[in-house]
């Protein structure tokens, strides 16, 4: 147990920062926004496993792994979603979804 924060606080906190994410993926329309959402919901879910593992089983690290796992993954898809990011930008100079969509092959 951590002292002075309860479960409930840290499911709060990290529940938040994950509808923060949402709400910023679903309404945003530049790409770059779109990402720190999503990199935003990744890291409430990365504190909801650390969380759980801490307050269920102190004494494995299953819920760090989980973490860092997941963060790994994250790095990846921001590391191609960028990638993708720059090529669009040099395409049609701009990283806005509706122009994204009126893309022509």
């Amino acid at each position: 147990m951590i002292p002075g924060v309860s479960l409930i606080e840290i499911l709060t906190v990290s529940t938040l920062m994950f509808f923060i994410g949402v709400y910023g993926f679903l309404t945003r329309k530049n790409l770059i926004t779109i990402l720190m959402s999503l990199e935003l919901m990744l890291n409430g879910a990365a504190i909801n496993f650390v969380a759980f593992n801490k307050y269920l089983y102190p004494g494995q690290p299953n819920g760090q792994l989980f973490a860092l796992f997941l963060i790994a993954v994250a790095a990846c898809e921001v590391a191609l979603a960028i990638a993708i990011v720059i090529n669009l930008y040099r395409k049609i100079k701009a990283v806005d979804v509706e122009q994204v969509n009126t893309l022509k092959h």
